[in-house]
Order: structure tokens, then C-alpha cells, then sequence
């Protein structure tokens, strides 16, 4: 037993050190930990091969122009006779999480789109696939702002720089096309000229990326993990209903603050701050509702349980 919390505890500490403003340098890396650039390796590796961790990726700002990144988020009523209409979401590019959940819903879904219009071609996607279901019970709820990402603060993340389609691929090709190693500018630009047909130079590739990270528009470098797997048993879907409603922003500015909360959004419904919550034990989250109660002005709280991570890689950051 104690083995297993000190491999963990391990574990946590070399995805933390994975995590940076910066493209992962093994170099770098290793001897801010103090280990040889060898032994650096092989633990990386070794998490690697327990599917401990799985890909390199970033976290992008959503606060991007011209359009900011839309997170919607899905609560769909299925059973366990409906497989298919697990596939059918999973084959989504824009999802990014999918559990199950306890509730008056059996799952949970948060998508980010690039802009309205992506938001609503994939709406229709969505509509068809629920309209085969049994229940065809499912509620569309859109986030009207994002104060924390993936354990990343956002209240001093103004941006005012504007985009264009070079800069959305490269940002795309850095969340989502890279493996087991971080992607290279070389690999990047045959991306680009093999699947886009876009002809662009690496240094072109390599300035656009430090523009990005200068802006603040990519939030950091990390990986993709498995949390169970490092001691982080519970996850739960907490939405907050403020006593005194003009206070929603000041509250999320006192949450954002939390480091249990990995996500807290502004949603436009009666409970209006939405936060994904992750504890190491599952007692742990009593402690955390009952410290929240006692320190802020919550009129009520409603939880949801996460049964199963059906995507269950995720890059919070780890405090």
C-alpha cells in the first residue's frame, strides 16, 4: 500500500514537471528534477508503456479572436442497451470529455468548436444521433464564460491579438496530432503540405508558434494522463447557485482559487457556475463541500458522481 501511494505520489510529481510554458526539452526537464537525461528516459517511458500517460498536447486560451472557443457541454438520459450512441458521440473530433454520471442523466459531454458556425453544423450531428436514442432526453447547456481551464486560471488571460487559419492548424496540430514524443516544426509543416495542402516553411511554423506563446494564447505544454491511475480516485460535476446572484463573478474569482476545482464555468441556467471537481479520495469531497459551504455565501450546490471516464485522458494541471 505504501508503495503504491509513493509510486504515485512520483507519478504526480514527473507530470507536473511535463507540464510548462514551454516545448517539453528532455534536457531541461530532467535536471530541473535532478535526474540524468538517461533515467529521465526511461521514467517517461515507463509511464508510456502503463499507459500511465499517452500523448503530448497543449492548452489553448479560449479567449481567442476573432471568434473565442465555444465550450458546450451535453447531458444525455441513454441505458446500457445503447452502445452505439456512445460510438456515434465518441466519433465527434470537438469532444473532449464524455462520462457517466449519476443523476437524472447517464452522461455527461463538453465539446469546444472553433466558432459558431462549426457549433452549429455539429449541433445537427448531435440532434441526429439523439433522435435514434430510446429516450431522446438530452439537454444542450452553453457556457457564457470560462474563469478556469483544465486547472489553469484565467482572470489575467486578456488577449488581443487575432487569429488566422494558419495559426488555428497549428494550434490544432499541437492539441491533437501529436504522439509519443512532441511533434516537430518539420513534422508540422508536412502536416500541412501532405493533409492541408498548405505550403509553409518551418520557420514560418516556429515564429507563429512562439507568437502564440508569447500572446498567452497557448496556456502550456503538457501531456495527456490517466488520473486514476495516479491517485486521483474521484471526479465529480458540482454546479453553485449564489446566495445573492450579483455576486456569480465575484464568487468565481474566489473559487478559481480552489485547487480541487480543475474547470469552473458560467452557464446560463438557475445553478449558474458549473465546476469539475477532482479529489484523491472520494472522502476527500465531503471535506471539500463542507469547507465550501462554511466559506462562501452558497445558497445551494448540486453534484453529480462520475461513474466512468469514458475519455479518460485529461492535463489539469497538478498541484
Amino acid at each position: 500500500m505504501r508503495e503504491n501511494i509513493r509510486y504515485q505520489l512520483e507519478a504526480q510529481r514527473f507530470i507536473k514537471n511535463l507540464s510548462g510554458k514551454t516545448k517539453f526539452i528532455i534536457s531541461r526537464n530532467s535536471h530541473a528534477i535532478g535526474l540524468t537525461r538517461q533515467t529521465y528516459q526511461n521514467k517517461l517511458d515507463g509511464l508510456r508503456d502503463q499507459q500511465i500517460i499517452t500523448n503530448f498536447t497543449i492548452n489553448i486560451n479560449p479567449s481567442i479572436h476573432p471568434n473565442n472557443l465555444k465550450y458546450v457541454m451535453l447531458e444525455v438520459k441513454t441505458n446500457p442497451k445503447e452502445p452505439e450512441l456512445v460510438k456515434e458521440l465518441l466519433k465527434i473530433p470537438q469532444l473532449r470529455m464524455l462520462d457517466g454520471i449519476i443523476g437524472d442523466f447517464s452522461l455527461f459531454a463538453l465539446f469546444i468548436f472553433n466558432s459558431p458556425e462549426e457549433y452549429y453544423q455539429i449541433l445537427n450531428t448531435i440532434d441526429k444521433i439523439m433522435s435514434k436514442s430510446y429516450f431522446k432526453k438530452y439537454q444542450i447547456i452553453d457556457t457564457i464564460k470560462v474563469f478556469k481551464t483544465n486547472g489553469i486560471s484565467l482572470k489575467n488571460s486578456g488577449i488581443s491579438l487575432e487569429l488566422d487559419n494558419i495559426d488555428f492548424n497549428i494550434l490544432n496540430i499541437l492539441r491533437d496530432g501529436q504522439g509519443l514524443k512532441p511533434i516537430s516544426t518539420y513534422e508540422i509543416r508536412k502536416i500541412f503540405e501532405e493533409h492541408l495542402k498548405i505550403e509553409i516553411s518551418q520557420s514560418t511554423i516556429h515564429n507563429r508558434i512562439k507568437k502564440l506563446e508569447r500572446e498567452g494564447i497557448i496556456l502550456n505544454y503538457t501531456v495527456n494522463f490517466f488520473p486514476k491511475k495516479i491517485g486521483f480516485k474521484g471526479k465529480y460535476l458540482l454546479r453553485i447557485k449564489p446566495k445573492d446572484p450579483s455576486k456569480y463573478n465575484d464568487l468565481a474569482i474566489r473559487l478559481d482559487m480552489n485547487k480541487n476545482i480543475t474547470d469552473l464555468f458560467r452557464i446560463g441556467e438557475q445553478y449558474g457556475l458549473f465546476a469539475i471537481v477532482r479529489v484523491k479520495k472520494i472522502e476527500d469531497y465531503a471535506t471539500f463541500i463542507k469547507d465550501l459551504y462554511s466559506s462562501e455565501e452558497i445558497e445551494d450546490t448540486y453534484t453529480n458522481f462520475i461513474l466512468d471516464e469514458l475519455i479518460p485522458y485529461t492535463n489539469f494541471i497538478i498541484s
